[in-house]
């Protein structure tokens, strides 16, 4: 019953709550590429990057860092203005996070990536001191790593939320209550 109503509450918040009513472009910000903040804010650090360059000879090595300086700005803020990104009235970038795909590659993407990322490595560890817990000296394997079990277990790791899926099914991934010790009262 629970559940059941958990489930029901969900429906009706996604029903209620939908995010693309809220429209960020509505809310004082523009495409970065179209505001005036920003080119001011490249025009402000480009200029104060060749007033340093003026103070040194064209071909000394801190002219030429300079210069790379310039043109790493100058590169940072065209990639801000082609990716569709939106500025706010100070002329910084904003990212977006409301779920609409347009935005994706501003927060969704890369978070996924880094939850995929963070899963590999937990599941590698687990994996791997799973594996050591069998061993006649586990805590000697987890100060000195035996590393080629621990490469053994990062290069399959990759596949890491199949085999999750795989053990939540079996019922090896969540341990038993009997398994789990409780302390006296």
């Amino acid at each position: 019953m629970k559940k059941i109503f958990a489930l029901f509450c969900m429906i009706i918040l996604s029903i209620y709550i939908n995010p693309i009513h809220s429209l960020a472009e509505t809310a004082g910000l523009t495409k970065c590429e179209e505001s005036p903040a920003f080119t001011k804010r490249l025009n402000n650090s480009v200029k104060k990057l060749e007033a340093r360059l003026a103070k040194y000879d064209s071909n000394t090595p801190p002219a030429i860092a300079l210069q790379t300086q310039i043109t790493k700005t100058k590169l940072r803020f065209d990639k801000y203005a082609k990716a569709g990104i939106l500025c706010g009235t100070d002329g910084l970038p904003h990212l977006i996070t409301d779920g609409r795909w347009n935005h994706a590659g501003e927060f969704m993407i890369p978070g996924i990536v880094f939850l995929y990322i963070t899963g590999w490595i937990g599941w590698v560890g687990r994996n791997y001191l799973r594996d050591i817990s069998q061993t006649p000296k586990p805590t000697e394997k987890e100060i000195i790593l035996d590393v080629p079990l621990a490469l053994k277990y990062c290069l399959s790791g990759f596949t890491w939320p199949l085999a999750a899926i795989k053990e939540l099914t079996s019922g090896e991934l969540i341990a038993h209550n009997q398994d789990i010790p409780i302390s006296p009262r």
